[in-house]
C-alpha cells in the first residue's frame, strides 16, 4: 500500500484547518486510533505554525508544501518551506518542569511522531520529515 496528498496552502495560520482536516483523513486511512490521530493532528499544527512563526516571521503570504504517504511501514509527513533555516541545534524543547503557556511543540512533535529529522542539505527554507510507525495489528 503507498498512498499520497500534497497540499499547499498560504503561510496564513486560517489554513492550518485545512492542514489538520487532511492530517487527520490520511491519518484514517491509515487506520490510526482516535487517540493517535489527535497527537498526529497537534503535531502536524505545530510544526506548520512554528513554519508561520519562525520560518516566514509571521509573513502571510508564503507558502506551505505538506506532504503525506501512507506506507505499509506508517505513516510519513513531510513539511516544507523556504523560509529562514531552523537553527537544529537550538530547537530543544524547554523542561516539562517549567510550567508555563508555550515551548512544548517540540515535545508535542517528538511524542506523536517516532521519527522527527530536519533535512539539512536542503539550500533554501525547510523541509522537516515526521515519520510514526504502524503497530502490528493481531490477527491479520
Amino acid at each position: 500500500m503507498k498512498d499520497s496528498a500534497v497540499i499547499i496552502i498560504p503561510s496564513h495560520p486560517r489554513y492550518l484547518s485545512v492542514v489538520r482536516a487532511v492530517t487527520v483523513r490520511m491519518g484514517e486511512l491509515c487506520g490510526m486510533a482516535d487517540a493517535e490521530l489527535e497527537d498526529v493532528k497537534l503535531a502536524v499544527d505545530e510544526a506548520c505554525s512554528n513554519v508561520i512563526k519562525y520560518a516566514y516571521g509571521g509573513n502571510t503570504d508564503k507558502r506551505i508544501v505538506v506532504r503525506f504517504k501512507i506506507t505499509q511501514k506508517g505513516f510519513e509527513v513531510v513539511i516544507e518551506d523556504s523560509g529562514l533555516k531552523a537553527d537544529i541545534d537550538s530547537l530543544k524543547g524547554r523542561s516539562l518542569s517549567d510550567v508555563r503557556p508555550g515551548g512544548l511543540g517540540i515535545h508535542l512533535i517528538r511524542r506523536a511522531f517516532d521519527v522527527v529529522d530536519f533535512d539539512d542539505k536542503k539550500k533554501r527554507g525547510n523541509r522537516l520529515r515526521l515519520i510514526r510507525y504502524m503497530k502490528e495489528k493481531n490477527g491479520d
